[in-house]
């Protein structure tokens, strides 16, 4: 399974956290559309409710109410190669000999197959297909009254991208893996402390940002306040560029950096690099406004709405098959006849993942009047697969692996297209060590073994 998810959690030393949580995910939702659920300590057990939909979907009045308690964790999924069934929906939840247990994990474990194989061997039953089961089922074995030494060896045995948030002995645990790859921040208002994918989501709740979870670190909240862990690692930070790029929120802030001001600074500099002549800056909504401001600035362009965004429905990439991707961008936009109408268009999108979406606009625009459509992607072509959490499995899906810059234009469409270089992108996010295997095939160390670019 490999996933791009939100977690949240929230405990608090004097009221419920239910709806803390349910808005925190809310506002997660961009981060998964398929399923939702919350898991809330209550007494000596977990009560937990989940399903497949969206939050508002899933959480109503009636059920939420049900979830009182001062300490829980909440998820939101996307299934990128395995099911999307129900009974994949996270939190998971356990009972074992030394207490009780939920997890919500946002990631991908590349050595799951071989973990899964071994689990089932010692005759555990694991009863999804999900890698994050298998977390679950790890520190479980491991637990023997030492919670911290059961967390470690977990960590030790995981191989992959991970941020979780657990319950446990009543406390909220959050725990980043050593790469830093996957998100995970800390937030406090008043007698309460959060953890959450992004620091968006702490600002809805009203939550002030504390910091990042450390990679490598074991964030533990009980009525002892907060308390963390470093595991000893020599492993490279190295968080996804991609968080940057497109599956953030602008308005949050991740390692320090605002990610709307590194799409702006990527729009900036990919106008330094790829300059041209045009009449008007149009950006693909959402994701490319920032980046296409950048551009406006930069180039001197005037920006323009050129397409219209269908505000009802949810992101094309994370559709998980094909087929509804399609769907998705005849439905998602449509261009402004009266604004494109004899112009010559710079066209600015974060991405070119498959190609569907520009394979769509770029006839949609010219279609609507424009002389010209000029491309211009603020990121590099994505040439690799992604095995730690975004939905890139598999070379034959990338269309930029398959052809050149030009091959791509003429499939396209457009009259030009030019991407991001990987050095300006880096400098865009104001980080050289960072996760661009996508781009440059440059894998973390622990995946070497696994995966030849």
């Amino acid at each position: 399974m490999k996933e791009e998810c939100g977690v949240f959690g929230a405990y608090s030393f004097n009221k419920p956290i239910n709806y803390d949580i349910y808005f925190g995910l809310q506002t997660l939702q961009h981060r998964g559309q398929e399923s939702a659920g919350i898991a809330v300590i209550q007494n000596s057990y977990v009560n937990c409710i989940k399903d497949k939909g969206l939050v508002s979907e899933v959480f109503l009045k009636e059920n939420l109410d049900k979830l009182e308690g001062n300490v829980g964790i909440g998820h939101v999924r996307y299934s990128t190669t395995g099911n999307s069934d129900a009974c994949n929906a996270q939190p998971f939840v356990a009972n074992f000999t030394n207490g009780y247990m939920a997890l919500a994990h946002n990631g991908n474990l590349i050595n799951a197959l071989e973990l899964r194989k071994e689990l089932e061997e010692e005759g555990r039953i694991l009863q999804t297909t999900s890698d994050s089961e298998i977390i679950l089922h790890l520190i479980a074995k491991y637990y023997r009254g030492n919670l911290i030494e059961s967390l470690k060896k977990t960590m030790e045995k995981i191989k992959g991208s991970y941020a979780l948030v657990i319950l446990m002995d009543d406390k909220l645990i959050g725990i980043r893996d050593k790469n830093g790859i996957r998100p995970l921040c800390i937030g406090k208002k008043d007698n309460a402390y959060y953890l959450s994918s992004e620091s968006c989501a702490l600002d809805v709740v009203g939550a002030e940002f504390v910091r990042d979870v450390e990679p490598g670190e074991i964030v533990i909240i009980d009525k002892n306040g907060l308390n963390a862990v470093k595991v000893d690692t020599d492993a490279d930070k190295m968080p996804c560029v991609f968080e940057y790029i497109y599956f953030s929120r602008p308005d949050s802030v991740l390692e320090g950096i605002s990610v709307y001001k590194a799409r702006y600074e990527m729009g900036r500099r990919l106008a330094i690099e790829n300059y041209v002549v045009a009449d008007l800056v149009v950006p693909v909504p959402d994701s490319g406004i920032p980046a296409s401001r950048g551009y406006s600035i930069q180039s001197g362009i005037p920006i323009g709405e050129g397409l219209i965004k269908n505000k009802y429905i949810g992101r094309t990439f994370i559709y998980p098959q094909q087929r509804n991707r399609e769907i998705g961008v005849r439905i998602k936009l449509n261009a402004l006849k009266e604004i494109v109408r004899n112009k010559k268009i710079v066209l600015v999108d974060d991405s070119i993942v498959r190609g569907t979406t520009m394979k769509r606009l770029v006839p949609l625009l010219k279609k609507s009047g424009a002389k010209e459509v000029h491309v211009r992607i603020s990121s590099p072509p994505i040439k690799y697969p992604c095995y730690f959490g975004i939905d890139i499995p598999t070379k034959e899906e990338l269309v930029s692996a398959k052809m050149e810059v030009q091959e791509i234009c003429k499939y396209i469409g457009a009259d030009s297209l030019s991407f991001l270089s990987i050095d300006s992108l880096k400098k865009s996010v104001g980080m050289n060590n960072i996760c661009a295997a996508c781009f440059d095939g440059n894998y973390p160390s622990f995946a070497a073994k696994f995966y030849v670019a």
